[in-house]
């Protein structure tokens, strides 16, 4: 999370996997729910509407549930951006980097003068930086690099 950007998170992560394998992680609902922890039904398929069913956040007053998403870009193996419920957009693009890959999310759309907002950012970018990527990672590790790419 930047401090410079008070309406979005953005992370860098290195993971040490190809491309492709990445990829599935993004865009396979079974994977997802593995590493993001929310159930959901996401196709990597411009204009696909899905949920993910998130848990309660007291501290943010998010009472949990199904989180209306859709799918707004897709470049496989490159670029995945989804609307996060009704105003936050999700972007993760992959770049090769030596044999792995190198991962940039970006979570835009916070109102910095919105207290629920802020809080969620606070929140959110929180879980971004820490345990969301270290439980990419570890999906990563346990799958298969033989396995085909699904779209």
């Amino acid at each position: 999370m930047t401090g410079d950007d008070p309406t979005a998170i953005h992370v860098d992560q290195f993971l040490a996997h190809p491309g492709r394998k990445v990829w599935r992680a993004l865009t396979e609902p079974d994977l997802l729910e593995r590493w993001i922890g929310m159930p959901n039904d996401i196709k990597p398929v411009v204009g696909h509407r899905f949920r993910l069913l998130a848990e309660p956040v007291p501290a943010a007053g998010f009472a949990g549930g199904p989180v209306a998403c859709e799918v707004l870009e897709v470049e496989p193996e490159r670029r995945l951006s989804i609307r996060w419920g009704p105003r936050w957009t999700v972007t993760w693009r992959l770049e090769p980097e030596g044999t792995g890959t190198r991962l940039f999310l970006s979570h835009t759309g916070f109102d910095p003068d919105d207290e629920f907002e802020r809080v969620s950012r606070r929140i959110m970018g929180g879980g971004w930086r820490s345990h969301v990527p270290r439980a990419l990672a570890r999906l990563l590790d346990a799958l298969p690099d033989t396995a085909p790419l699904r779209s």
